[in-house]
């Protein structure tokens, strides 16, 4: 179903059941329940995101490169540039490929910062200084 650029998050057909029986396939998978692909979110000049129309006509943007982030802070939130990717939790390669995920410590201009949220999916980076 690559036509629809999508992929689809399912249950494994080659799992065995609890017998250790193969699991036959019951249905084929069907549009609603695609999955997208991952977003590399990298360290770029200026934020560029990339519209992606979404179930019902919606159109959510997926960030493709950031350079600013979104800090929070006590008093509220504070927009800081982003200086470098230290460490990853995901994987310890995204931090050399300078690819921002959920969970990845970000050095900024406020200091070092985890990211709060999906930047693939939300058009921004949230955090919170560490």
């Amino acid at each position: 179903m690559s036509q629809f650029g999508s992929q689809f998050h399912g249950k494994s057909v080659r799992k065995l059941n609890g017998s250790g029986k193969l699991k036959l396939k019951n249905r084929d998978k069907r549009r609603h329940e695609m999955g997208g692909y991952f977003v590399a979110t990298k360290l770029g000049k200026e934020d560029h995101t990339k519209p992606v129309r979404g179930r019902g006509g919606t159109v959510r943007s997926k960030l493709m490169y950031a350079a600013m982030a979104n800090i929070r802070l006590k008093d509220g939130f504070k927009k800081a540039k982003i200086k470098s990717i230290l460490e990853s939790k995901d994987n310890r390669n995204f931090a050399r490929l300078s690819i921002i995920t959920k969970g990845s410590v970000i050095d900024t201009e406020l200091g070092k910062a985890v990211v709060t949220n999906r930047p693939g999916k939300d058009g921004c980076i949230n955090a919170r200084l560490a």
